[in-house]
């Protein structure tokens, strides 16, 4: 799981990501992509696009 900072301050978090996409000599990277996908489908529907990611933290224990 991670936690997302966009460039306008604003924060998600608790973002799930499959584990299996974060298995490789990538690290997190794959992750920005993933979520940058849920950020465009989340804004579709709901008609609030989402700011770019500034910065991806993992969270949780």
């Amino acid at each position: 799981m991670f936690d997302i900072i966009y460039e306008d301050g604003s924060r998600s978090s608790n973002r799930r990501v499959p584990a299996a996409e974060l298995i490789g000599l990538d690290g997190d990277e794959p992750a920005k992509g993933i979520l940058e996908a849920q950020d465009r489908e989340i804004g579709l529907a709901s008609g609030r696009p989402r700011a770019a990611i500034k910065r991806l933290i993992r969270s949780g224990p």
